[in-house]
């Protein structure tokens, strides 16, 4: 696709309210992130564009939770594609921006070139971590691989585990503005219903396909009406608006949801980030024996380790890793 001139969305979160439907949502564009996230790595087109997904669901939901640490999600199938894992890092105290990053894993060999991507994921499960950081419990939240896509998957994961109705409206994929290089480009709509201190309608399950909540069983008739109109506006959306950037995040709301009364925050912005280290690569090696250090030695007695996530190359002399590991043959024990 060919776009217009550049405005100065990319790569920001914008939080809004739909005052009079007790909705929230976040409007995101994606640019220059993604570019940095899959230039690490030589991702098959399919992959790519299940990264490029997962990375624009990520900054959307990671944006609507207070964050200490970090919000990860992760894929899991049986399938080619075998991992997809992005993590989210909220803004901190002294003003750095949030920032996204994301790897996958799969399997060359199985890999259907121009087959569904996510279908290639096979049965599995869709999680959300919550980690909030040393001395806190993680919460973590699954569900089954369903839907067809990434983004219903997260629907299902905040019906099941948060009975909160939410939808997405996403597009990305390869853009060219005039006279630049081709490059990757992603922007998304997310709608949620506000929490409520009541009830909900249904605890019984779900009424809609495979037993999973709907809509309709969390909501009452009042503010399940609310929501259908929303969806309905939301369903009017194009790719272009959605990516721009010829659209204004808030010129898109104003067209979208006018008659809701749509209420804007700060926008966040996002930047492509890693937070590998040498000590927690040092940490995360400590839970191996001297005989796995041992093997991992290289016949120059040192242990590499790469980050999946950024590409960063680490190094280390096996006795600073607290084993003093020789490398030799496996002898079978």
């Amino acid at each position: 696709m060919t776009l217009g001139s550049q405005i100065a969305w990319d790569d920001t979160v914008l939080p809004f309210q739909l005052d009079r439907s007790d909705i929230r949502g976040r409007v995101a564009r994606l640019d220059g992130v993604l570019d940095q996230i899959l230039a690490q790595h030589d991702y098959p087109p399919e992959v790519e564009a299940l990264v490029a997904e997962m990375a624009l669901l990520t900054a959307m939901i990671g944006q609507t939770v207070k964050l200490r640490w970090k919000l990860s999600l992760q894929v899991r199938g049986d399938g080619p594609i075998r991992l997809i894992a992005t993590d989210y890092y909220g803004p901190t105290e002294n003003g750095a921006p949030a920032r996204v990053r994301a790897y996958a894993s799969y399997d060359k060999t199985r890999l259907e070139h121009g087959a569904d991507p996510f279908a290639q994921i096979g049965k599995g499960y869709f999680a959300i971590l919550i980690d909030q950081g040393k001395g806190m419990t993680p919460y973590q939240g699954i569900t089954p691989i369903s839907g067809g896509s990434l983004l219903a998957c997260a629907e299902t994961y905040f019906a099941q585990s948060e009975q909160l109705p939410t939808r997405f409206s996403l597009s990305y994929g390869r853009s060219q503005m005039p006279g630049e290089a081709e490059h990757w480009r992603a922007g998304g709509v997310m709608l949620q219903h506000m929490p409520k201190a009541s009830p909900f309608v249904s605890s019984e399950g779900g009424s809609g396909e495979d037993g999973l909540l709907q809509a309709e069983d969390m909501l009452n008739d009042d503010e399940s009406e609310n929501w259908v109109r929303a969806n309905v506006l939301l369903d009017t959306v194009d790719d272009l608006e959605l990516i721009g950037p010829s659209v204004q995040p808030t010129d898109l709301l104003v067209r979208l949801f006018h008659e809701e009364a749509p209420r804007v925050f700060d926008a966040q912005p996002v930047k492509f980030g890693c937070s590998c280290s040498s000590d927690r690569v040092r940490e995360s090696l400590s839970i191996y024996s001297a005989k796995d250090i041992g093997h991992m030695t290289t016949d120059d007695g040192i242990v590499t380790a790469d980050c999946q996530f950024c590409g960063a190359h680490y190094e280390f002399d096996p006795a600073t890793l607290g084993f003093e590991a020789t490398k030799g043959p496996d002898d079978g024990n």
